[in-house]
């Protein structure tokens, strides 16, 4: 250490810092620096790749730096307490967080000890860091839970300086989010002087954010600082050669694989983004069809891989030895890949803020451009690019919907407390309402969440496996060394389908398959996975063991969730762009690029404004079909149809089938619907919603698929210990137990109305359909009857054909239908032309 280095401030250290890396620190991180200093705590809010984790990892730094002048004590063989814990939504993250957070501490030859405890690390390293924390941690909510059920480790805890929850934004909206806002509760009760910092990028409602963060009993004062909300960002929409005006889902897909390669050749490192995982499978090995020499130089990446490939697949990005990585959102957060030039999305991502999020993984660096190639899957969504990008420029973002009081999670933690040292009743009652979410948790639901971790509540009171919680007087704590060892090996939120291991003969495991997709596989059977074409074997042991095949696969596998629902804020701002068209404005590349689409639109029907519902009506072979277009979003329309359905079925005698897409719905039926009628009747009233709605759809059996997440989180079943995991066929008839039992003698469950909440909620989006039917209450009705099937109806009318048709006949028949449409959209044009 040079004379200089060792007079220098600790301020001019980070300059050196900054300067060795050719930056020098923005406004707002200086900002974050000064308010952590005056012991604030706050939430940083900045575009992707400007510079958010040094911004608050440099504040504890620099405090420590300041309290200990002289450097000639420091000394890295006996590194300071545990001082920060860091927590990151994906233990997978925690690698790369680690090596992000190590650079300052190299550079600055800060002593600190930094290590990470998820559910990834070691035994050996968990055992140790048992007895002695590292300066700083980073962990995940599920860890951070784990640790607060050891009592040894409160004492260390106490002595946390600061919190940081690297990508809030993720976080937030979720049980996960409410799991960390619990922990967070309980880490300022234990040093009320902790500071708690949030990061966050792409979000609209930042002081809900804010607060759910930090708590709403706060003594001390909180920031929102602002960073650069926009980088430069250069969007470009891959249009193709040539666009049918009469689009359907998918139709576009792989075609656009040449294009895609083209770009791929152009630049050095490409992440192409797919919505699901299914589709990474599928484009991975297209993009190898079209460029065989590009095997070992592309990759695929998604959650259902296994660590060491994904792992493998992110050094290669870092390193830049990958030229592409077909992905999905596993690699949306965090992970800095300076190596990435461009960013592929494939499909619309159905949300504004996440479009930001994903063209924020290229340049990923303060200064440098983010750069996006949108690839459309069918044409339509290039309305929704040109939507997004208004939505972009406007600064309109997605918000967070945030959850209320969920008392699966609380049961859960309440647990987790009485493991890690006990509590009393109106003590943890206190710390709990302090979390944002638990803010107006009412005594009687606080009795009720005691009674059900103490006996099971009033229907389970004869079963000693329910009785978790002990009483000694006034302090409730667990014993049971049965229960503290259950509790601990299933403490968290994320409930996904039964997954079972794809292994091959020999043993290396390739990742996980649903269990519900492999079970249907016989002996023989090809199918995708980890960009391999697989042959099934046998299924053992909860594993499916396979070998490497050759030929065309008979099956891709499907995982639940795959679904995006397009954000409210994108569905009004694609109305927006839809009344521009009908007012001749045409207004970017891909407005421009669907003229032709759009004219035939409005020459057979009409393009909706913002203030009319376009209802057409179309008579063919024998069948009525009524197409309404809200644009709303598929959940919404899959809710709406069934709730129009049953109420036309009210008073008219007939048989409804419906089909439903993100921009509307449609209603088949083998008699006329009058619509008058229905509308005179209330089919669009809000009057009794949930009523007509519980009526309308199997509302039991959805509550029964909702109730079993909340059994696996409440602690009611879980899923076994590893390697003797529980079939999904078992869970599930045990939480169908619970649901009947719970729903003939404990009506009143708190955990059943919760299941009946989460569907309306989450499922069905009951709220986003109240606005809904309020807007088409107070529109102009535009009911068209044109001679054709219109463009905007025919990707509906092709959604109904796929339920009666296999996937082979179903090109060729959709082909025959958009031969014949384009013959007839070609004459009515030759018309229109004479008689102009």
């Amino acid at each position: 250490m040079t004379q200089n280095t060792q007079n220098e401030t600790p301020a001019q250290a980070v300059d050196r810092y900054f300067a060795s890396l050719g930056w020098k620190p923005f406004r707002f991180q200086r900002s974050v620096w000064r308010a952590y200093q005056q012991g604030l705590s706050g939430l940083v809010h900045s575009a992707t790749g400007t510079g958010k984790t040094l911004a608050v990892w440099l504040g504890p730094i620099l405090k420590w730096m300041r309290e200990n002048p002289d450097r000639s004590k420091w000394n890295p063989k006996r590194p300071p307490p545990l001082k920060v814990i860091w927590i990151t939504p994906l233990r997978a993250l925690a690698g790369d967080t680690e090596s992000s957070l190590r650079s300052p501490l190299d550079a600055l030859q800060i002593p600190w000890r930094l290590e990470s405890r998820t559910g990834d690390s070691k035994t050996s390293m968990k055992a140790r860091q048992l007895k002695r924390m590292p300066t700083a941690l980073i962990t995940t909510p599920e860890s951070l839970s784990l640790m607060l059920t050891h009592e040894r480790l409160l004492e260390q805890l106490a002595g946390v300086e600061a919190v940081i929850v690297d990508e809030w934004h993720e976080l937030l909206g979720t049980k996960r989010g409410i799991q960390t806002e619990l922990a967070l509760a309980r880490l300022r009760r234990l040093n009320p002087k902790a500071r708690t910092w949030g990061v966050s990028a792409t979000l609209g409602n930042l002081d809900q954010a804010r607060e759910s963060l930090l708590g709403i009993n706060s003594e001390y004062q909180t920031r929102l600082i602002q960073g650069y909300k926009r980088k430069r960002l250069k969007l470009e929409s891959v249009i193709p050669d040539h666009i049918d005006r009469f689009p359907w889902t998918g139709h576009i897909g792989t075609k656009m694989v040449p294009q895609v390669a083209e770009l791929v050749e152009q630049v050095n490192s490409v992440l192409i983004f797919a919505n699901t995982r299914s589709q990474t499978e599928i484009w991975y090995q297209q993009l190898l069809a079209q460029r065989p020499d590009w095997a070992g130089r592309i990759a695929l990446h998604h959650g259902s891989l296994d660590r060491s490939v994904r792992r493998w697949v992110e050094s290669g990005l870092r390193e830049g030895s990958l030229r592409a990585v077909v992905c999905t959102s596993s690699l949306d957060l965090g992970v800095d890949f300076t190596a990435v030039d461009l960013v592929v999305q494939i499909g619309s991502p159905k949300g504004a803020a996440r479009l930001l999020q994903r063209a924020g993984r290229s340049g990923h660096q303060p200064g440098a451009e983010s750069r996006l190639a949108f690839v459309p899957t069918n044409a339509i969504e290039l309305i929704e690019l040109a939507a997004a990008q208004d939505a972009i420029r406007s600064g309109h973002l997605e918000a967070r919907p945030l959850i209320n009081k969920p008392l699966d999670v609380l049961a859960q933690h309440v647990v987790t407390i009485a493991i890690g040292g006990g509590f009393r009743s109106e003590e943890l009652l206190d710390e709990i309402r302090s979390a944002y979410a638990y803010q107006s948790l009412s005594k009687q639901e606080w009795q009720w969440v005691l009674d059900f971790v103490v006996r099971g509540g009033s229907s389970l009171d004869a079963y000693p496996d329910f009785h978790r919680v002990k009483v000694d007087g006034e302090r409730y704590h667990v014993s049971d060394r049965r229960t503290i060892t259950t509790h601990r090996m299933n403490i968290g939120t994320i409930v996904s389908d039964a997954s079972m291991a794809v292994k091959y003969l020999k043993g290396t495991t390739l990742g996980s398959a649903e269990e519900n997709f492999l079970s249907k596989l016989e002996p023989g059977d090809r199918f995708l996975f980890a960009g391999r074409l697989l042959s099934l074997v046998r299924i053992k042991d909860n594993a499916a063991y396979v070998k490497r095949a050759t030929g065309t696969p008979d099956a891709v596998p499907r995982w639940m969730g795959g679904r995006i629902p397009l954000s409210s804020e994108l569905s009004a701002a694609l109305r927006r762009k839809i009344t521009e068209a009908a007012a001749g404005k045409l207004a970017g590349r891909e407005m421009k690029s669907l003229r032709n689409l759009l004219e035939l639109q409005q020459r057979w029907s009409i393009l909706p404004k913002l203030d009319e519902l376009l209802i057409e009506r179309i008579k063919s072979r024998g069948r009525y079909q009524v197409f309404l277009f809200p644009f709303e979003g598929r959940l919404v329309h899959e809710g709406l149809a069934a709730l129009f359905a049953y109420r036309i079925s009210r008073y008219q005698k007939t048989t409804l089938t419906m089909a439903c897409n993100d921009y509307g719905l449609v209603l088949e039926s083998p008699h006329p619907i009058d619509l008058a009628e229905a509308i005179d009747r209330g089919l669009f009233s809000t009057e009794d919603l949930i009523g007509d709605l519980s009526n309308s759809m199997n509302a039991t059996e959805m509550a029964k698929r909702q109730f079993r997440q909340i059994a696996r989180v409440a602690g009611l079943i879980h899923p076994g210990y590893p390697g003797q995991q529980k079939k999904a066929s078992h869970l599930q008839a045990s939480s169908n137990l619970f649901f009947d039992v719970f729903c003939q003698y404990d009506p009143n469950n708190l955990l059943l109305q919760q299941s009946r909440r989460e569907v309306l909620d989450l499922q069905l989006e009951a709220n986003r359909m109240f606005a809904a039917l309020d807007r088409i209450g107070e529109s102009r009705i535009r009911i068209q009857e044109p001679r054709k099937v219109t463009p905007l109806a025919f990707p509906l009318l092709v959604d109904k054909l796929r339920e009666r048709v296999s996937s082979e006949s179903l090109r060729d028949r959709v082909a025959r239908m958009q031969a014949e449409l384009e013959k007839a959209a070609d004459r009515s044009s030759s018309r229109k032309k004479k008689q102009s």
